[in-house]
């Protein structure tokens, strides 16, 4: 292994080590914000926090995905040590975001007429508009300045603003429990959303100018014309993804609200706070490979990127699966010891969210891929096949069924879209090899997952006792089986030899390097 082999290998376990950390600790202050959020404020409050966050995703499509466009359009330039290039893409990238933050703020602006429409059954909450404000101006303010953090991301050092956005998640959180156990009051709790934002955005914005100096040259070349047509067509394509992950990701808070009411948007807060905390953990751990998978792109052959792509799918199937069983057999009790029992869901909603997380996560591996090599384009209009079916089965399903007709809408339109596209467009388009491989790689992942899922739910329903007894053990159960069958199955394959080999590598050389240091 060469030595840029070797530069990618530590850059991606430096930046989803820093990033699994920073992940947890997030998790944890999140998690006892929402509990002093649930025991000092109504069950509305619960339901309003999460259906504004919705629109505002919704809002965010104004940002047309112009992030992954401007970062992919960086790792040839950053390759090839061509400052000026990155300038020229920087400066498109900071007007650009200035036009989304005008945008998101004049579209949240006209929706203010139309809230009523959006909250069925609207709660007896004083000052509703001016919460609604608070919420957008957080939005709109975490356009500005932030653009910078992409370059530094680009340079496989996005460690840097992970642990800048954490020592401000600290502070946003703690402060935010002070003031709800101090006054019960959600309009200060909100401004602390604010100032940690704008603070979080100057703070990485200085980082980023002294690490780059020439981010402040005034003499900034325009991009050829040719170069503009290729950003801009990235963009369109993203925008087109963006649509069918907001549609798809970030309505369900809005049609539950609409189909059945807000207090039920409270209960899936709260079930979206745990499943969205553990899946931002491991999605953070692809995120940390994403540049280096950027640099292989424009360095290696197609072989190569194979080889490390089964390695990155192998790798998502055992966390994302485990996780999902995880969930299933544990988030009933945990919600119910944390937030009460009128915040439960039947199991059988609780499995379907679980799925979905399971589908979701076994195609982060062929995300990371697409985008970070500009495969984008290729699949774009996947988005609008998508997005129409999630709403059309959501809407049809949630009226007939209920809360789990909403999130069966989601795992139709995944499963009849972007499972199958994605990974095709990725091996016809890059890895230059016939995608059956991958959908049989897929079927085997499933179908021992599925035993395991089996097993393990038939030991953990034995269990009995009070609802901590019945949690602690069922953790424990869920922790041992399905790692161990999985790891009996899979230890002796190619894939899981190849990771062991690159752990064992990069422990040695760390060991290396302390004796050298000593």
């Amino acid at each position: 292994m060469n030595e840029q082999e070797k530069s990618r290998t530590e850059y991606s376990a430096y930046n989803t080590t820093v990033a699994v950390i920073s992940r947890l600790i997030a998790i944890l202050l999140g998690f006892v914000t929402r509990v002093v959020f649930t025991h000092t404020l109504s069950e509305s409050y619960v339901g309003v926090n999460g259906l504004f966050s919705d629109i505002l995703n919704v809002l965010a499509l104004s940002e047309l995905g112009v992030g992954t466009a401007i970062t992919y359009a960086l790792y040839q330039p950053i390759a090839e040590g061509n400052i000026e290039k990155q300038k020229s893409l920087m400066r498109v990238y900071c007007w650009f975001y200035r036009i989304v933050a005008a945008v998101v703020l004049t579209a949240g602006l006209c929706l203010i007429p139309f809230l009523d429409v959006l909250i069925k059954n609207q709660p007896d909450i004083e000052y509703l508009t001016l919460i609604y404000v608070l919420y957008l101006l957080n939005s709109v303010l975490s356009y500005l300045l932030i653009y910078k953090k992409t370059l530094i991301d680009a340079h496989q050092l996005s460690y840097i603003g992970t642990m800048n956005q954490t020592i401000f998640l600290i502070i946003q959180d703690v402060a935010q429990m002070i003031i709800l156990i101090a006054t019960h009051n959600f309009i200060l709790f909100l401004c602390i959303y604010l100032v940690c934002t704008l603070g979080g955005n100057l703070r990485i914005s200085r980082r980023a100018d002294k690490m780059y100096p020439y981010l402040r040259d005034k003499e900034v070349q325009s991009l050829g014309k040719e170069e503009r047509a290729d950003i801009f067509r990235n963009i369109r394509a993203m925008f087109m993804h963006k649509l069918s992950s907001v549609l798809v990701n970030n309505t369900d808070n809005l049609l539950i609200s609409s189909l059945i009411g807000i207090v039920s948007v409270g209960i899936y807060s709260n079930y979206y706070l745990v499943i969205g905390s553990v899946r931002q953990v491991l999605d953070q751990m692809f995120q940390g490979i994403t540049a280096s998978v950027g640099n292989l792109g424009v360095t290696e052959d197609s072989g190569r990127i194979r080889k490390i792509f089964n390695a990155c799918f192998f790798i998502g199937q055992w966390l994302y699966g485990v996780a999902a069983i995880c969930l299933y057999e544990l988030l009933n009790p945990f919600v119910q010891i944390s937030f009460g029992e009128n915040y439960l869901f039947p199991s059988r909603v609780v499995l379907v969210l679980c799925v979905n997380f399971y589908v979701n996560g076994m195609r982060k591996a062929s995300l990371v891929f697409r985008d970070s090599m500009g495969l984008f384009w290729y699949d774009r209009y996947k988005a609008v096949p998508e997005a129409l079916i999630n709403l059309a089965v959501s809407v049809l399903l949630g009226l007939r069924l209920g809360v789990i007709g909403v999130f069966l809408g989601t795992f139709v339109s995944m499963a009849a879209t972007s499972v199958w596209v994605e990974p095709y467009v990725l091996y016809k388009h890059r890895l230059n090899t016939p995608v059956r491989h991958y959908f049989a790689r897929y079927a085997l992942y499933t179908a021992v997952l599925a035993a395991a899922w089996f097993l393990t739910d038939g030991l953990c329903s034995r269990i009995s006792g009070g609802v901590v007894t019945v949690l602690i053990l069922r953790f424990f159960v869920c922790a041992a089986v399905p790692n161990g069958i999985l790891l009996l199955v899979y230890c002796r394959t190619k894939d899981f030899r190849f990771l062991v080999e690159k752990a064992v590598g990069l422990l040695e050389k760390r060991r290396g390097e302390r004796r050298i240091g000593s």
